[in-house]
């Protein structure tokens, strides 16, 4: 059961609008095939009622009423007839599973709580609903007293509730204390049918819910992106895969759906997914080191049963200080470029001391890059040694740098209207010394690849008039100044190339 609409919401910071509501509903329930879901807690808004009439309507449409389920309270009539108003078929009552907040929250007894509850199932199933029970803070309760969670089981084990939803309301169980409780209530009382709802304040959630399918358990409860408060709930895909795949069991989830409701989630919520979170994570299908990428050329060798074809994902292999030659060669192929081997070479160093400055190259980056590499005729008449650039609002930018032209080094300053200008200024003292100036500037543009990352490489092409002859060069670098500046000092050498061969 998925609860990314009711416990997922709890998440702080966290509220959908009906239409988003009733857009993931849909998703869940159509793409992604879960068994039920519960969308909302009865009698919180006049909103959250609309929404829940819609996924209702959309649900009796298409036959999916009896698996859209919403949170009651033990409150007679008021909470059923609200989900009735709805148009819902299932209430998922809440009652208290431990002593200490039925006495301490509710002030009542056990007797007059279970009074209370039985009063409230026998009107919804007048009304027509079918019931199940939370047993909040069951976890606490079974611990501190177990005596209480019997005797409340025992009063409601007759009353005609489907499911008995067993929540480890904050938290606190380990994998050890999930199978033992649960082993228990699931012998204790083999004719009921347990649901078990985790948290993650541990990071214990899956393993806890691996656990609680030893020992019995009928039904998992689990959200989207591990939504859910505090630290929140188990994670569906991680659910889903470890109970296909380590356990052995027949789910109907279609995995292939995950990831892009994991990203409809993500954007609804405004919770962002960590790169490296496993299944959904935009970084878990991709291998970094080069010798990941060899392996998997030479046979599949780093590929597991987890494979990314699996949730309608590709393999990628990062580009950076780490990178291989076979890194490389799985991103050309990707691009349907064919490299010779001295180019890959040139490709591949520039690759990795892009690296030392920037973590990772895109496989979006690699033409710009590959462009650079074999426009560069490596003139190396100037080389820049340092250079460092400050700008600030409302302030001159200043330039400090240090090039070496023909083995000789020079230190030079400047200052302009912004970075490019100021380093302009600088680099034309040196050249001065040496009888040469820069061409006029006729065009200069800057862009970066349409992956669109901020952290993305910055192609800088300058377009030069020298002396009525149009010249472009190109500079390559993860800052658009330093960008720029390559491709200056690229002009420089090639007029300097071309002034040194009149000389001889």
């Amino acid at each position: 059961m998925d609860t990314t609409l009711r416990d997922g919401e709890q998440t702080q910071g966290v509220s959908f609008t009906p239409a988003e509501k009733v857009s993931i509903a849909k998703a869940l329930l159509q793409s992604l095939r879960v068994d039920r879901i519960e969308v909302a807690s009865a009698r919180v808004s006049q909103g959250e009622k609309e929404a829940v009439a819609s996924i209702n309507d959309w649900a009796q449409h298409e036959s999916f009423a009896g698996r859209v389920e919403v949170l009651g309270f033990v409150d007679h009539t008021r909470s059923v007839d609200w989900i009735v108003e709805t148009g819902g078929k299932v209430i998922n009552l809440l009652t208290k599973g431990s002593e200490k907040h039925c006495r301490e929250q509710l002030g009542k007894t056990l007797a007059q709580h279970i009074a209370d509850i039985l009063q409230t199932i026998r009107y919804a199933l007048e009304k027509g609903l079918r019931v199940n029970v939370y047993l909040e803070d069951w976890s606490n309760g079974y611990r501190d007293n177990p005596a209480y969670v019997y005797e409340l089981v025992d009063n409601l084990s007759h009353a005609g509730i489907s499911h008995f939803m067993l929540p480890d309301t904050l938290g606190v169980l380990s994998p050890d204390e999930v199978f033992a409780s649960l082993s228990d209530m699931c012998s204790r009382y083999p004719e009921l049918e347990f649901d078990f709802h985790p948290h993650n304040d541990y990071g214990l959630a899956t393993a806890n819910v691996m656990a609680a399918v030893r020992a019995g358990v009928n039904s998992i409860h689990c959200t989207v992106n591990c939504l859910g408060e505090r630290a929140g709930n188990a994670s569906l895909a991680e659910v889903a895969v470890v109970l296909r795949d380590k356990m052995h069991l027949q789910l109907a989830i279609d995995e292939s759906h995950i990831v892009a409701i994991s990203k409809m989630v993500e954007t609804f919520s405004g919770k962002r997914v960590a790169a490296n979170a496993p299944i959904i994570g935009a970084d878990v299908f991709t291998q970094t080191a080069g010798i990941h990428a060899d392996g998997d050329q030479k046979g599949g060798l780093y590929k597991t049963k987890l494979g990314p074809e699996r949730f309608s994902r590709t393999r990628s292999y990062a580009l950076g200080k780490m990178s291989g030659k076979a890194s490389l060669r799985k991103n050309l192929e990707q691009l349907e470029l064919d490299l010779s081997e001295e180019d890959q070479k040139k490709v591949l160093d520039r690759i990795v001391r892009l690296g030392d400055s920037k973590q990772t190259i895109t496989a979006d980056d690699l033409p710009f890059i590959i462009a650079d590499v074999l426009a560069n005729k490596d003139y190396q008449h100037i080389k820049l040694l340092n250079c460092s650039i400050t700008s600030g609002f409302n302030l001159e930018s200043t330039v400090s740098l240090r090039v070496s032209i023909n083995g000789k080094d020079h230190v030079a300053s400047g200052f302009g209207n912004g970075g490019f200008d100021a380093f302009i200024h600088a680099i034309e003292k040196v050249l001065a010394l040496y009888g040469y100036s820069l061409p006029r500037l006729a065009d200069y543009e800057v862009r970066i690849p349409k992956g669109g990352l901020t952290s993305a490489l910055t192609e800088c092409v300058i377009t030069w008039d020298c002396g009525g002859e149009i010249r472009k060069t190109r500079g390559v670098h993860a800052n658009q100044v330093f960008a720029a500046v390559l491709a200056t000092l690229r002009i420089i050498n090639m007029q300097l190339h071309e002034m040194n061969c009149r000389a001889d």
